[in-house]
């Protein structure tokens, strides 16, 4: 859920773009201890690690690079922004993710029917615990961002990184029992971890595919809108309303059902201020406003009427 606040422009490019850029220094930090370790250890849960990492790394760059053309303005090319480039960041993060899970799956498998002793342990724990903190500071962040700002990019990212902390948390266990306790854990986080991957990367292309598919707003706010505009005591019904979503972008149309007898100007100042007042509810958002008189609309169409309207002599 987002905050009540409602975020200009600017805010929510600042918000958006500092969760990106924090991700990208993250993981490639994140990437260079955990090879370390790697080399150090030979663990195939770190080696894992790592390569997930290095993945979030590639992700979280991409995303970098896709939300700044997603948070441009409209301009002669695109009418109505650039907004559905960032579900197309998280359909791409989710493919990183899946690669990720597959790749855990793989190495996890590998160590559990070949296990061995875990050499130099305890550089493998220090690094591990460096990481845990790192990705919950990170992590803390973007669960402030998306609570500011809902953004389908970051959320996807901030998938990645909640799954390290698993994943991180299974490599301190792993190197602690494959100490001649119980080999195959090694293996076995890493399998767990990467089927836990495999779920998130399909929640997130779900999600993605549904906002590319222009999948109408959230029942809540529909019902926020028709509220809005049948609250004006001379809307008399609205039928057709038509909502989507790309990024931050709202579009919300339809028609609005005015007596026949209204003057044209006062018709039009009715829109307005029924649209002035989403503007502020529901920003930022592009409202269109069709007006009928009452006597056209056709009794086929599936209207919501309003109870406590004024009629014009």
């Amino acid at each position: 859920m987002t905050d009540n606040k409602v975020l200009s422009s600017d805010e929510y490019n600042f918000w958006v773009k500092l969760a990106a850029f924090a991700a990208s220094g993250a993981a490639l930090l994140l990437v260079s201890l955990k090879l370390y370790a790697w080399f150090a250890t030979g663990a195939s849960s770190m080696l894992a690690s790592a390569t997930d990492s290095m993945l979030d790394l590639f992700a979280s760059l991409m995303n970098v690079v896709i939300l700044r053309f997603a948070l441009a303005p409209a301009d002669d090319e695109h009418k109505f922004g650039h907004g559905k480039a960032e579900s197309l960041a998280g359909l791409i993060q989710a493919a990183f993710v899946l690669g990720s899970g597959i790749l855990l799956l793989i190495n996890g498998v590998d160590r559990f029917i070949n296990p061995k002793i875990i050499e130099q342990s305890e550089v493998g724990i220090i690094v591990t615990l460096i990481a845990i903190a790192v990705t919950l500071a990170l992590v803390i962040l973007q669960k402030h961002v998306i609570q500011k700002t809902a953004s389908l990019a970051i959320s996807a990212d901030s998938m990645h990184y909640q799954s390290d902390l698993l994943l991180n948390v299974g490599v301190l266990l792993a190197l602690y029992l494959s100490q001649g306790i119980w080999l195959r854990a090694d293996g076995l986080f890493t399998i767990l971890v990467g089927a836990y991957l495999l779920w998130g990367a399909g929640s997130i292309m779900w999600l993605s595919v549904q906002h590319l598919m222009d999948h109408q707003l959230t029942e809540e706010e529909q019902q926020q809108i028709l509220a809005i505009a049948l609250k004006h005591r001379k809307a008399l019904g609205v039928h057709d309303l038509r909502t989507r979503q790309a990024g931050q972008q709202r579009f919300i149309q339809f028609h609005l059902e005015l007596d026949d007898n209204l003057p044209l100007f006062e018709a039009h100042a009715i829109g307005e201020e029924i649209e002035n007042e989403l503007l502020e509810k529901l920003a930022p958002c592009e409202v269109f406003i069709h007006h009928d008189p009452v006597s056209s609309v056709g009794d086929d169409v599936e209207r919501v009427l309003n109870p406590n309207a004024e009629q014009t002599n």
